[in-house]
């Protein structure tokens, strides 16, 4: 072997040695990004509660991370194809770790958390006042001491999550479309299909971890080792329970640094995929970068920015793409980011439970659909035109299948004074909201506190002392409420700490749901490649990082941050008792009407998911209606762009397969 052909081996090994380390660095990347974006999302509920605010601003706050990226999406996909892409990814990973450790400050500058409730947690119960106690007096009621008040600006403490959210937003700008713009530049056109498949599939893992820390954290109380949990009266399950929602952040934070490492060592350019063994590549690698240098100096950076935004404004199967994107996401975005909430309510899991089953049920799904979808676009070399007829074959299909989660459902629980009466007559029937009836009168228990109890005659009652419970035993989460007058049973009435359970039958329909959400789940991620492929395929080759930039913006402005807002307005518009601040304020809600929950939640998604299937049947007419100059079975990368001009309709072949030159033809082209 000769020095030249040693040299081209050696530069061979090298780029692809490189563009391997890329992969997995960028796997690695959309690991850690995934990661802290579903500890967010799996925390919303913890966040809520923590800070007692309404679930329509903590939609804002989970919205507030599209806030960050959308204000540098456009520029950094644009100007982070004339950079150093790696290095960029690198110190988005760093921003993103310090927007994870803004997140978890408020824990370490509050107090302890406090819940509401009516049961001294001090371990002192020798008084009885929580208790019915005719003519007596309840000490712990909602308080107007001015004092104490003032100490309610500590709710405040939820900005530092929503900066921190924005701040983690902007750090993780540059990783999807850098990234997917590297690996396009730079591999096979018949590989790049796989190795997205790949990343999509770390983008898999990232959020199964972080479900699996979220399950965890949510089961830890949030001021463990600080505070004596034997004297709790709350559990996991109960909707005032506030777990460990800081501790996962701080996790978060150090992936995203320790993962921002590898992108600082790679090159800002490699040799295409499949092209290092031509003789001239070597050879005329550094010619090219000056040339490029050159023109930079020459016309400037920003020269090409508005002649690409006009020519992907004009591509109609790219705009139909990003409507399609936009309505598909409001509906995703709304069902990922209170799908645990959803769970809770509906079916009356613990918070690290739900979450917990989330992540089981619908991620190992997810990641095998990511691969089967990029191996078959691989293997069988699936054109544009097919790739967008699978795209929407499976979502219609996806679609079908969701409407069977409208029969897996379980009743509302039946609380005593809010959707009950006292004779157990249940809402549809029971008009009015008493809080207090003859059995409880006199008792002078306080009416907003929410602290629930459950009888043995199957029933809830917001408080002991409501449930006119004279007597109690135990202590902490065990204690034990006697002769308790409003419980109308044969024998003797007692109640325990807590809402009632909902039921085998309950349980049953939830393993009903997650399986139908698991099949769900593959077939929609089954379908994500090939559709990725076709928003890919449509654009010119110099287009690719600006157009999937615009793509993320849009879906971020019109999906991203509205969704979650009008979503978690509209989820408390069926709240049925809000929770009850120290001044009397309204806090977090502690029990939803189950039945108008559901109807929102699927009902929504459902109408909008619906609405984008006529965009998408006007892409695979526009499809059909074009010519592909040579399309066969090799040449399932070409792209098109679709003109219409009058009754006429041109197609034009944008891109095509790279083509190994011979060395006099190279050199013509250099």
């Amino acid at each position: 072997m000769g020095e030249t052909e040693k040299r081209i081996e050696t530069h061979r090994i090298r780029c692809l040695s490189k563009l391997k380390m890329f992969l997995l660095a960028i796997t690695c990347a959309f690991v850690s990004k995934t990661l802290s974006g579903s500890y967010m999302n799996s925390m919303l509920t913890q966040i809520e509660r923590q800070f007692n605010i309404p679930t329509s601003l903590v939609g804002f706050i989970n919205g507030s991370f599209e806030i960050g990226n959308l204000l540098l999406i456009i520029f950094v996909s644009y100007f982070g194809t004339k950079l150093h892409r790696p290095i960029m990814i690198g110190i988005g990973c760093v921003v993103m770790g310090l927007g994870c450790f803004l997140k978890s400050l408020p824990h370490f500058l509050m107090n302890q958390y406090e819940y509401e409730s009516t049961v001294s947690v001090s371990g002192n119960l020798s008084s009885n006042s929580f208790l019915c106690m005719e003519n007596g007096t309840q000490i712990l009621r909602p308080t107007q001491d001015p004092s104490e008040c003032t100490k309610e600006v500590k709710s405040l403490m939820w900005v530092y999550v929503l900066v921190g959210n924005i701040v983690r937003g902007m750090g993780e700008t540059p990783i999807l479309p850098l990234g997917i713009s590297y690996i396009e530049d730079f591999a096979k056109s018949e590989n790049s299909p796989l190795y997205i498949g790949l990343i999509e599939t770390g983008a898999i893992i990232g959020p199964l971890i972080g479900l699996l820390l979220a399950s965890f954290c949510a089961n830890v109380y949030v001021d463990t080792g600080s505070v004596n949990t034997d004297d709790l009266t709350i559990t996991p399950t109960d909707t005032r329970w506030v777990g460990a929602w800081w501790f996962g952040f701080l996790i978060c934070a150090g992936v995203n640094v320790l993962t921002a490492i590898p992108f600082f060592f790679l090159p800002k350019t490699l040799s295409k995929e499949g092209l290092e063994n031509d003789a001239d590549i070597i050879k005329n690698e550094n010619e090219e970068k000056q040339r490029e240098e050159d023109k930079k100096e020459k016309y400037g950076i920003t020269k090409d920015f508005l002649p690409f935004m006009k020519s992907l404004s004009c591509n109609p199967i790219y705009m139909l793409f990003i409507l399609i994107s936009v309505i598909q996401f409001n509906a995703f975005v709304s069902m990922i980011s209170f799908m645990p909430k959803y769970v809770e309510q509906q079916y009356g899991k613990s918070s690290s439970d739900a979450i917990f089953l989330i992540g089981i049920y619908n991620l190992p799904p997810i990641c095998i659909g990511y691969i089967i979808g990029g191996l078959i676009m691989k293997k069988f070399k699936i054109t544009v035109k097919q790739a967008a007829h699978i795209g929407c074959w499976l979502s219609l299909l996806d679609y079908l299948l969701y409407f069977l989660s409208f029969l897996v459902t379980c009743e509302n629980s039946s609380v005593v004074g809010i959707n009950t009466s006292y004779e157990g007559i249940p809402q549809d029937l029971y008009m009015g909201n008493n809080i207090f009836a003859n059995c409880n009168v006199d008792c002078n228990c306080p009416s907003k506190i929410w602290d629930p109890v459950c009888g043995n005659n199957g029933l809830s009652y917001l408080s002991a002392c409501l449930a006119g419970c004279e007597t109690s035993i135990g202590m902490g989460i065990n204690m034990v409420f006697q002769n308790c007058s409003c419980i109308q049973t044969s024998g003797n009435s007692s109640a325990v700490l807590g809402l009632c359970d909902k039921g085998p039958d309950c349980s049953l329909m939830l393993q009903y749901f997650l399986i139908l959400s698991a099949m769900s789940s593959f077939i929609y991620s089954l379908a994500a490649i090939p559709g990725y492929m076709v928003l890919l395929r449509c654009m010119k080759s110099e287009e690719k990082s600006l157009g999937v930039g615009l793509h993320t913006f849009c879906t971020r402005v019109f999906a991203g941050i509205p969704a979650p807002i009008y979503f978690g307005a509209l989820m408390d518009s069926t709240c049925l008792h809000w929770g009850t601040l120290k001044c009397g304020e309204s806090g977090a809600c502690r029990i939803y009407d189950s039945t108008t929950f559901r109807y929102i939640y699927l009902g929504l998604p459902a109408a909008l998911r619906g609405s984008s299937f006529v965009p998408a049947l006007i892409i695979l007419i526009l499809l059909r209606k074009c010519h592909l100059p040579g399309e066969n079975a090799s040449s399932g990368t070409e792209l098109i762009e679709t003109k219409v001009k009058g009754k006429k309709n041109e197609c034009k072949d944008m891109y095509q397969k790279p083509t190994v030159l011979n060395d006099d033809e190279l050199k013509t082209k250099l």
